[in-house]
């Protein structure tokens, strides 16, 4: 092997690994489980007063994101987001992150989280739970710069029980 090929093989693989990372980190952000801090203690008051949320990188390498955000709406209203920032996860491991709540309508948003999180618990129905959806929207940059988010879609109802760990494998 000439002095050339060394040369553009060291290249071509210096080229290939970041994209080969920024992927497997996209998987990663794909099948990253998540839950409140405090298993079975959710709801969306708690949610809208800031809190930690717990992470569980399921695969054997490590993944990060640089942002992670929960979105509430309420018949087609945003009620407000829930923002962690950076943070990398070991292999098959876990993590807890502290999350922001933003609103420009905050007494209105928790007064409705209010109301659903009652409903969820059993209580009388006052608000139709069936507006209430979650935007889950994970951003994971390809090789550092290019955007890139993985955006997942709950019902109120199903995002509760994932918070509050139904499914959590860590």
């Amino acid at each position: 092997m000439n002095k050339y090929s060394k040369i553009t093989l060291v290249a071509v693989i210096a080229i290939i690994i970041p994209f080969a990372y920024s992927i497997l980190n996209i998987y990663a952000a794909e099948q990253l489980q998540f839950r409140w801090s405090e298993q079975s203690r959710f709801n969306y008051f708690e949610l809208s007063n800031n809190g930690d949320v717990k992470f569980c990188n399921t695969l054997p390498y490590w993944t990060s994101f640089k942002k992670f955000e929960i979105t509430t709406f309420y018949d087609l209203e945003n009620k407000g987001t829930f923002t962690i920032q950076p943070l990398v996860i070991n292999p098959l491991s876990g993590a807890v992150q502290n999350g922001v709540f933003h609103s420009e309508g905050l007494n209105e948003a928790q007064y409705l989280f209010m109301q659903l999180d009652y409903e969820f618990n059993g209580g009388e129905i006052r608000l139709d739970p069936n507006k209430m959806y979650i935007v889950v929207s994970i951003d994971t940059p390809i090789i550092g710069v290019i955007p890139y988010s993985t955006t997942m879609q709950y019902s109120g109802f199903d995002f509760n029980k994932i918070m509050n760990g139904e499914n959590f494998n860590c």
